[in-house]
């Protein structure tokens, strides 16, 4: 666009997206998608087998920073999830137990008590199921639940806190993963531009982002998996990346169900604050900019070697992934428009530990 088109753009913009979300113009979606509007970040809702108490998370807070819940000692929640890093780690693969490389990406731990699923193959349901496979795993925490009841139970403090929060001196691995999880649930953003826009702040996005969020609705195509307050449709699709038949090969979604299906599935990642969480993908080995740049190519596409002509676990890449044929100037403002997604820095104190 001439500099006058691109005004004249940005004014019928503004225009289009002066009302509240349910007034903007329909996003370009296949017609299987059930997709629902932005919005605002809702509540946090508890569920009814492990309610939050400010004790309780106060508790979770200490242990999330604990590193003797770990088998070694060495590791915390937090060393793959650090506030100051937005809850993920800045890695492209964390590091586990003895400095074991991991295979995936850590996803930030924001907003996590309004997510469906946890990890990247989904294989948990709760936060309180995805701490106890953490905490258990031999290649990352590397503990167990007597090992923690062992080292939680020699800190006085830590007994006192169990006591009062539980009803048991004893602290036990069912305990321990329900105040983590309280905790964790407590982590919720909310104060980005986007949020100050859909409050009805219409300055609070520019130009380009402005552009960016309806090039995200319409010809991006984006809202086809990311949608609804998180901007994510919490399910898992093959968008290419599996590196099936690789060295690098990730089976994704197969791993946990067996049906072919889920052959390098993966699960849709929240675009909430995602300008601050790089690197990206399950691999970690994407920036933003790539990350865009691969969707308006319409991602790779595998073509079966003669060895793989019968092969029943090749992946199908999801029908929902199309070249683009977005301009450099569309995938600037869709940059722009996602780090409109961004929360605010803010300082956090780990709290003091426990002692004997």
């Amino acid at each position: 666009m001439s500099s006058d088109e691109r005004s004249d753009y940005i004014t019928e913009l503004r225009q289009l997206y002066s009302g509240p979300p349910s007034s903007w113009p329909a996003p370009h979606v296949e017609e299987d998608v059930s997709w629902r509007e932005l919005g605002q970040i809702p509540e946090v809702a508890d569920p009814c087998e492990n309610p939050r108490t400010v004790e309780k998370i106060e508790l979770g807070r200490k242990l999330f920073f604990d590193p003797r819940l770990s088998g070694s000692g060495q590791l915390a929640c937090a060393s793959c999830h650090e506030p100051d890093l937005f809850w993920s780690d800045g890695r492209a693969v964390s590091f586990g137990h003895n400095r074991t490389q991991l295979t995936r990406n850590a996803p930030s731990l924001l907003h996590g008590g309004l997510r469906d699923s946890f990890f990247w193959d989904g294989r948990a349901e709760s936060l309180e199921a995805q701490a106890e496979a953490v905490l258990t795993n031999p290649d990352e925490m590397h503990s167990s639940a007597e090992k923690i009841t062992q080292n939680l139970s020699s800190l006085p403090d830590y007994t006192e806190q169990f006591e009062k929060v539980f009803g048991i001196g004893t602290p036990t691995m069912e305990k321990v993963k329900q105040a983590l999880a309280a905790f964790e649930r407590t982590l919720v953003g909310g104060q980005s531009h986007f949020d100050q826009f859909l409050k009805g702040r219409s300055e609070a996005l520019t130009d380009s982002e402005l552009a960016g969020l309806h090039l995200f609705r319409t010809d991006a195509r984006c809202m086809n998996c990311h949608h609804g307050p998180l901007l994510t449709d919490d399910q898992f699709h093959h968008i290419g990346l599996s590196n099936y038949g690789t060295r690098f090969e990730d089976l994704g979604r197969y791993k946990v169900t067996k049906d072919p299906k889920d052959v390098g599935a993966f699960r849709t990642p929240s675009l909430r604050n995602v300008g601050r969480t790089a690197p990206y993908m399950h691999s970690g080995m994407f920036t933003l900019e790539e990350v865009l740049t691969l969707y308006n190519a319409g991602m790779p596409s595998l073509r079966r070697r003669r060895d793989q002509q019968e092969d029943p676990l090749f992946p199908t890449k999801s029908s929902r992934i199309k070249p683009l044929h977005l301009n450099e100037q569309d995938l600037q403002d869709l940059e722009a428009f996602l780090h409109s997604l961004s929360e605010p820095q803010h300082r956090i104190e780990p709290p003091p530990l426990p002692t004997f």
